[in-house]
């Protein structure tokens, strides 16, 4: 049996704009990816409890409201207490371009801004899956 890369997508904080991320969630499971759509207003140590109990390879945090240089560093911490180091890291949504390199070396492995091409987020997953094999065939 083929095991699908299992992806989890959160909005974090109190955003309350959540299309972008359904519309992601969805495309990535017409990619042949098994999607888990947390829903609104999560905390960093809530998407990372769901991410550790759904087994997930890749966490795609959606952020519009500004916060991201405060979520994404909690993340992050909670995501090495709970040594989540083969699980990567996106974010999208509005964060400006100054922020993206910041977001980098934090250690999220991308930042997906609006315009970015579906196909590129289902190829930069696809790619990372390959080179950082868990228990996944593709």
């Amino acid at each position: 049996m083929q095991n699908k890369i299992r992806v989890l997508v959160a909005k974090a904080g109190l955003d309350g704009h959540d299309r972008g991320a359904k519309v992601i969630a969805a495309a990535l499971r017409d990619a042949g990816m098994e999607v888990i759509y947390t829903g609104l207003r999560q905390s960093p140590e809530m998407i990372v409890q769901a991410s550790l109990q759904e087994d997930v390879d890749v966490i795609g945090i959606s952020i519009l409201s500004g916060a991201h240089l405060t979520i994404f560093p909690k993340v992050i911490e909670k995501m090495k207490e709970k040594n989540l180091n083969d699980v990567l890291l996106l974010g999208g949504g509005i964060i400006p371009v100054e922020d993206v390199k910041l977001l980098k070396e934090m250690g999220v492995g991308e930042i997906f801004t609006p315009g970015s091409p579906i196909q590129n987020i289902v190829d930069f997953i696809n790619s990372w899956v390959e080179m950082h094999p868990k228990n996944i065939l593709v």
